[in-house]
């Protein structure tokens, strides 16, 4: 992984390994049938307490792509995950969430003018194969509207992907209150949503509060704060292909915790699949240095501070 560090990749890491304990928490201790709050809770608190410590608001243009940001990242990603999650069994949900490097490859090339390659692509197909053959094993029926969800969830939080290294950060401003900002918008955006469409919040008990704290401070505040200090100093696509370590991290909590059994076919899909995660870490060859520049404050990465999503860079 010459073109990368290894303690930050490491570091991001732990974003994707975090959220792979999940769908666990939200089975075992949270009440069923809650998307729309238990995204709330999720995000909510944590931005609340990170906007506290930050103590940093948005300025001009960036209240609106603060916006954008929570809406793709937060406010449509957690409701429509957890949805999906609900609505089918976690292995179908995993693998379309397995394809989000293959939408970010797609997406940055329409977006950040990155040609895709044949190593990425590829890549993008073992790591989703490899994720494919530890879930699906007993993954039961499709639910077309869980289907939907899990399709619209993984589209989202990859467009969100792309979209924070497009436009980078203000100068002047580190991860932490960008991490504030969306997670703040997004469970702004959340909170009437959930009061009109599943009422009164669901009274709590001991085990569902323990899952909404740990949801809120180490799923989230921590692992987001982790993740989006990750794109800021590497690749859309380097980041997002650490993303299969969420289902390979469900699997083992699902084999040590859960008493769910791991065969041969899943222990080769673990090594594909993460395999390929490793491989997703190294900068294609032949790149050029401004292609391969790892996303930073907008001005010093030499782009405007623009909410423009049509301009030339869109259509190279």
């Amino acid at each position: 992984m010459a073109a990368t560090r290894p303690a930050l990749v490491a570091l991001t890491a732990l974003a994707p390994v975090s959220w792979g304990s999940t769908y666990a928490v939200t089975t075992e201790f949270l009440p069923p049938d809650r998307p729309l709050f238990t995204g709330l809770m999720r995000a909510l608190p944590a931005g609340l307490l990170l906007l506290a410590l930050a103590r940093v608001l948005p300025r001009g243009a960036w209240w609106g792509k603060a916006a954008v940001l929570g809406v793709l990242n937060i406010g449509a990603f957690f409701p429509l995950l957890f949805l999906a999650a609900y609505r089918m069994p976690g292995g179908l949900a995993a693998v379309v969430g397995s394809l989000g490097p293959l939408l970010v490859v797609g997406l940055s090339a329409l977006l950040l003018g990155q040609r895709p390659t044949a190593r990425s692509v590829l890549t993008g197909v073992v790591a989703a194969f490899g994720v494919s053959l530890v879930v699906l094993e007993a993954a039961g029926g499709l639910d077309p509207l869980g289907v939907l969800a899990a399709v619209a969830s993984t589209a989202s939080m990859s467009t969100g992907t792309v979209l924070a290294g497009r436009w980078g950060r203000p100068d002047g401003v580190g991860p932490l209150a960008l991490t504030a900002w969306q997670l703040t918008a997004g469970g702004l955006l959340l909170a009437p949503l959930a009061l009109l469409v599943e009422g009164a919040p669901p009274a709590l008990d001991g085990p569902a509060v323990g899952g909404y704290l740990y949801l809120a401070l180490a799923n989230t505040a921590l692992a987001y704060w982790l993740w989006f200090r990750g794109i800021g100093r590497l690749s859309a696509t380097q980041v997002t292909f650490l993303g299969p370590l969420s289902p390979l991290t469900a699997a083992v909590i699902g084999w040590a915790a859960l008493g769910e059994a791991l065969g041969p076919v899943q222990l080769v899909g673990m090594v594909l699949a993460f395999g390929a995660t490793l491989a997703g870490q190294r900068a294609p060859r032949g790149r050029t240095v401004a292609a391969a520049a790892p996303f930073g404050s907008a001005s010093k990465n030499g782009r405007k501070d623009s909410m423009d999503l049509t301009g030339p860079a869109l259509r190279r």
